[in-house]
């Protein structure tokens, strides 16, 4: 019987740490091909052109071949469909929007079935893509009809749903420029940006630094007039009225032009400006009303000008934005309804999710534009006639940089209004004409203070170029030489891994620091077992990760963990790889030598940091061998000296950790140091010689001295007692 072209999944995995693949999170999938296996691309008649024709972004797939268009000369040369499907499906997500370029394919022992993996940001996403990925290759293999359209469009709403927003997003690209790990706390955008006690958290633009009084205070427009003025910053004269009555009254006391907004209200939610008539200021008073959820109401005087956007960052100003007025010009035909769609709403900047940084126009929805049309004796239906110009809305497009125009004392006055209402990062609306010059010439002013505010306009600026953000919100949270980590030290392998791991933490516990565990046998908080589960996984190193208490931790890993979940930590400061035992449980995982083990256990190396320590059992010649591939130090431990990988590493001048008559000796290059007789250990301990040689090794990665290392291991005790 003929196999069928195919391609069938066998197995789906989310890898959330670094793996074998890469140290960004990856999901892993195993394919079997099938027949296909007798049938690479070039074998294929009409494939090429039917896949590029689908998808002509492949073009920019580098492959193996390095440069643009590598991977359809691959296609052309004859590639098996494993490889082409994961070029499919990075694409896809490409076209959703969630941008990413790794992946890799690999043959297995067993013939036609490949083990392949690709970089996404979100795991369902990823999924998602993977399944439409396989429909859309099958449909070009067997030239039959694939609506692309409809399926991008679906990936592109999973994006919308499931990955963080756009601002939040970049944020995170400029803390991950800078090293800073971090975490996604919630499916929304609260995010843990750092680890254990040194990390910080946002939420788009508030910070864990963001005041609860000082969100409260710039929620009240009315005492946030009251605060700024007090400080000398210039302010539209105003009150607060509860009726239509009062609004009218106060607008005829303040004098004609005025403007009618929410008290607690934000994002220009209800506002109505520039009204000249009872009408007209009892209609906008209902609206704000409504808007705001409360009868309390601002009145003030209209400033002239358009509204600017300046966005505050601790004590700078890191962007501003101004705004225009939108206008439509009639043709005597169509209704404005139809006139927004045409000249205002075709503008691809425009769209109603957060990537796009201008909203579509709806004057037949929208209660500001409605009240505004009112105004002009018109609603969304009015006809205008062939040339009569129709303002729509009043500084409704606030997405034209203006950072480099800003007026020294402009950007004053907007950096002591963010002091004043005490918010760490603010949005300052001031309404003036030229914001090159100062308010008091023109007679600006802050007409309003937000909290949280928006920040696609200066990311995605309609006219102009867009601002770094993300880097100064990051700079306000880290200083220069932080970055947002904690001593990690990592232990892999599985010869007295577990004792290992709660060794480190102990004598890390002696520096004065608190720190956590997690190991097969539990997790440990300074010492206290706080679960006796197995810990060895990914979610309980998480939950080391947010504990604000935690100032170091220690993490065991073991193959299996590193091929089902990946390291629960991006980098380390310290990775110890004791062994390469135990390939032989693998074969559930296609690993079947120690080739295949050693691609494993190297994960533990590689995410050694450049100013970090491998700490390697140079008894074991295939772990010796790993210490190439660490970015940092090599620190060799064994229970014989006498090993020849441990004398040349002596004698370029490196460290390494012995037992040599009956004692502990650490030596860097010709120099040593006896810490003390393993005869002093408690007899539980002394059991676990190999075992304690690697946690000294650890311990003196981190710096600890020699004195304080052997008092803790004085104290150790190995047994279940001393648990």
């Amino acid at each position: 019987m003929t196999k069928k072209k195919e391609i069938e999944f066998l197995r789906v995995t989310h890898l959330r740490g670094p793996n074998i693949w890469t140290y960004r999170p990856v999901i892993e999938t195993w394919l079997d091909i099938g027949a296909l296996e007798d049938f690479p691309s070039n074998l294929l008649p009409g494939l090429y052109e039917r896949l590029v024709a689908l998808l002509p972004g492949l073009v920019e797939h580098r492959c193996g071949v390095g440069e643009r268009g590598g991977f359809l000369e691959r296609l052309r040369e004859g590639t098996w469909s494993g490889h082409i499907l994961e070029h499919v499906v990075l694409e896809l997500q490409n076209l959703a929007g969630m941008r990413t370029g790794f992946g890799k394919t690999r043959s297995t022992s067993s013939v036609g079935i490949y083990k392949m993996a690709f970089r996404t940001r979100q795991e369902k996403v990823g999924r998602a893509a993977l399944v439409a990925g396989r429909d859309l290759l099958m449909a070009a293999i067997e030239d039959q009809p694939f609506d692309l359209a409809t399926v991008v469009g679906k990936l592109q709403e999973m994006v919308d749903d499931y990955c963080l927003g756009p601002s939040t997003g970049h944020i995170v690209e400029a803390a991950t420029e800078r090293r800073i790990p971090s975490i996604r706390l919630t499916d929304g955008n609260l995010v843990q940006l750092g680890h254990g006690a040194a990390q910080r958290r946002i939420w788009t633009a508030e910070t864990d630094r963001t005041s609860a009084i000082a969100e409260g205070i710039s929620s009240d427009k009315d005492l946030t007039k009251t605060l700024l003025k007090a400080c000398g910053l210039p302010v539209p004269e105003g009150s607060l009225v509860r009726s239509a009555e009062e609004a009218w009254e106060e607008a005829q006391d303040i004098g004609l032009p005025v403007v009618v907004k929410p008290y607690d209200g934000n994002h220009g939610r209800g506002v109505s400006l520039n009204l000249m008539t009872q009408a007209a200021v009892e209609a906008a008073y209902a609206l704000a009303a409504r808007k705001g959820g409360s009868k309390s109401v601002i009145v003030e005087r209209f400033v002239t000008g358009d509204e600017h956007r300046l966005l505050v960052v601790g004590k700078q100003l890191v962007a501003a934005a101004k705004g225009e007025s939108l206008w439509v010009t009639g043709d005597g035909k169509l209704n404005l309804i139809a006139l927004c769609d045409r000249d205002i709403n075709t503008d691809p900047r425009r769209g109603d999710t957060e990537d796009h940084p201008l909203g579509l126009i709806r004057p037949d929805v929208s209660a500001e534009i409605i009240l505004e049309l009112a105004r002009q004796g018109m609603d969304a239906q009015s006809v205008p006639l062939a040339g009569q110009k129709v303002l729509i809305q009043p500084n409704g497009n606030v997405a034209i940089d203006v950072t480099d125009d800003v007026h020294p004392s402009v950007a004053a006055a907007a950096t002591l209004a963010a002091r004043v209402v005490g918010l760490d990062i603010a949005g300052i609306d001031i309404v003036m004409e030229d914001i090159s010059r100062p308010l008091e010439e023109q007679g600006g002013a802050i007409i309003e203070v937000n909290a949280s505010p928006g920040l696609l306009a200066h990311l995605k600026p309609a006219i102009g170029k867009p601002r770094a953000i993300g880097s100064a919100i990051v700079g306000n949270l880290f200083g220069p030489d932080e970055s947002g980590r904690i001593p990690i030290i990592g232990v892999t392998g599985t010869r007295g891994t577990s004792l290992i791991a709660r060794m480190v933490g102990c004598m890390l516990r002696l520096t004065g620091v608190h720190t956590g565990v997690v190991n097969a046998n539990g997790l440990y908080l300074d010492e206290r077992k706080v679960s006796s589960a197995n810990s060895m996984t990914f979610d309980a190193g998480e939950r080391l990760l947010i504990n604000r208490t935690v100032q170091a931790a220690v993490f065991e890993s073991d193959a299996r963990m590193i091929l089902s979940e990946g390291l629960a930590y991006d980098r380390c400061k310290v990775g110890i790889v004791t062994d390469m035992d135990g390939h032989e449980a693998l074969g559930e995982f296609y690993i079947d030598d120690m080739d295949a083990m050693a691609n494993i256990i190297r994960a533990q190396v590689d995410v050694v940091m450049s100013d970090g320590a491998a700490v390697l059992n140079a008894a074991v010649q295939e772990v010796a061998d790993l210490a190439p591939l660490c970015d940092g130090e090599v620190i060799f431990y064994a229970e014989d000296h006498a090993l020849p990988c441990i004398s040349e590493h002596r004698a370029g001048g490196h460290r390494a950790v012995f037992a040599r008559d009956g004692a502990i000796v650490l030596a860097e290059g010709g120099d040593e140091t006896v810490l003390l007789a393993l005869s002093a250990l408690k007899p539980a301990t002394a059991t676990y010689p190999g075992a304690v040689l690697a946690a000294v090794a650890a311990s003196w990665a981190v710096g600890m001295e020699p004195e304080l290392i052997a008092a803790g291991l004085r104290n150790f005790d190995a047994s279940p007692a001393g648990h």
